[in-house]
């Protein structure tokens, strides 16, 4: 199978690079494209054995499945932009946020798009990826698909195109937030006196830890929280902190608010 990337930034390289890594494509089968001509030999040293290209000098590309991984913001210009006509048989997969499939087949004038909505820890291999597709795509295309996806960490099929919306809030934004109140956390620790790195330490251990107790406990979130938060304790102090100043209210307004900019960028 060969693959072409439109788009050679963090995400394009990053799919890439978890392809050539599971062995699902030989480095001679991946095409990969940038607009940026100063970027071809780094591009190259970090894969060889692939080809790389300008996008101003295509003008024709042999691939089975497409990947359009620019930012969504410079779709239209290369759309306006390319210089040939997809083939029928081949296979584009957008990995752009916000642009619906139907805009992506008006613009490129074809009808085999898939759509997906990656999240920063595919950089790891360690994502999650919600995707849905055209109609008339076939099963055994959509689990081609899948497979590629997949050596990006997980992925999840919607029917409902809508929906991508409510993952682009939840988990294609959804790192930041956890970045966001680990920040709080640690500078939280350095307040009370702890030296930065050592707040660090705590408050990244004691995230990885209590995800995987969430990963591998058959309790509830309720139930965990209630065996840290005894009667009368350090932890039940913080909690009515959060619970008065309406913390989870606050987080779900703000999900909300990117899910609500998701749909404009939509339209």
């Amino acid at each position: 199978m060969k693959i072409a990337v439109l788009g050679a930034g963090n995400m394009g390289l990053s799919f890439s690079k978890s392809f050539l890594k599971y062995e699902l494509i030989k480095p001679e089968n991946l095409h990969l494209v940038t607009r940026k001509k100063e970027k071809v030999n780094k591009i190259s040293r970090n894969f060889p054995g692939s080809k790389v290209s300008v996008f101003s000098d295509l003008k024709t590309i042999e691939a089975d499945l497409v990947i359009i991984a620019v930012k969504p913001q410079d779709f239209q210009f290369v759309a306006e932009n390319i210089s040939f006509q997809f083939k029928e048989n081949q296979m584009v997969l957008s990995i752009m946020a916000g642009i619906k499939i139907e805009k992506i087949q008006k613009f490129l004038n074809h009808k085999k798009v898939v759509r997906a909505m990656p999240n920063s820890p595919t950089l790891l291999g360690m994502g999650i990826t919600g995707y849905t597709a055209a109609e008339g795509i076939s099963f055994p295309d959509l689990m081609q698909i899948e497979r590629f996806l997949n050596s990006t960490g997980r992925s999840v099929y919607l029917e409902d195109e809508n929906l991508l919306d409510g993952v682009t809030a939840l988990s294609g934004s959804g790192p930041a937030y956890f970045y966001y109140i680990v920040d709080a956390m640690i500078k939280a620790g350095t307040k009370m006196g702890i030296e930065e790195n050592l707040a660090k330490l705590f408050v990244k251990q004691t995230m990885l830890g209590a995800y995987h107790l969430i990963n591998n406990s058959e309790k509830s979130l309720e139930e965990l929280i209630e065996d840290v938060a005894s009667k009368g304790g350090t932890t039940e102090a913080a909690l009515k902190v959060f619970d008065e100043n309406e913390l989870k209210e606050t987080l779900r307004k703000g999900i909300l608010a990117a899910e609500k900019r998701s749909k404009e960028l939509s339209n």
